[in-house]
């Protein structure tokens, strides 16, 4: 702003960056430039299963350190394998009684450093070769986890109040 720049909080609704000056549509405003950055940000990548929008702040949540603290002396799971969703169990283990870390295959992507750590913690339990296939809800928040082991496909329910997924980021790249 001190060099001059308009900052305008607004959803662009229609853009074309093939003409000179490029142009952009907000549901109320049009503005043109000679330049365009497309700056979208990410969103945390979801499971896609039924109750999993139904029961985001309820239970369900993509961030440990915002979350991690309404789960005390709880029983919860962390869904992932890579580095970031180690972390996340590891600094869910201040709070929780026990994390699960539910992974869809034998062995973690994780850098060795934190697998270590991760196995290093009491707290910390692995659920290997298994996918969450249901939120289970009830009064209106995350009671357990239908999961299904891949290479039987034998179903069961793991019994947390909590789920934590950490399976990446999408880009806001849908225009």
């Amino acid at each position: 702003e001190r060099f001059g720049a308009e900052l305008v909080a607004d959803d662009i609704v229609e853009v074309d960056l093939t003409s000179d000056p490029k142009v952009l549509k907000t549901a109320t405003d049009t503005y043109t430039a000679r330049s365009v950055v497309l700056a979208m940000g990410s969103g945390y990548r979801k499971l896609g299963l039924p109750n999993e929008e139904a029961l985001s702040g309820r239970g369900v949540s993509w961030c440990a350190t915002c979350d991690g603290f309404f789960f005390k002396e709880q029983h919860i799971a962390v869904v992932g394998g890579g580095d970031s969703a180690i972390e996340e169990a590891n600094f869910l283990s201040k709070f929780a009684e026990t994390v699960t870390i539910v992974h869809r295959r034998e062995e973690l992507r994780a850098s060795k450093i934190m697998q270590d750590r991760a196995r290093a913690n009491p707290k910390i339990r692995f659920l290997w070769n298994t996918v969450v296939r249901e939120v289970v809800g009830a009064d209106g928040k995350v009671a357990g986890l239908d999961v299904e082991d891949v290479r039987s496909g034998e179903r069961s329910r793991l019994e947390v109040t909590g789920l934590f997924v950490a399976i990446g980021h999408q880009p806001n790249t849908d225009l």
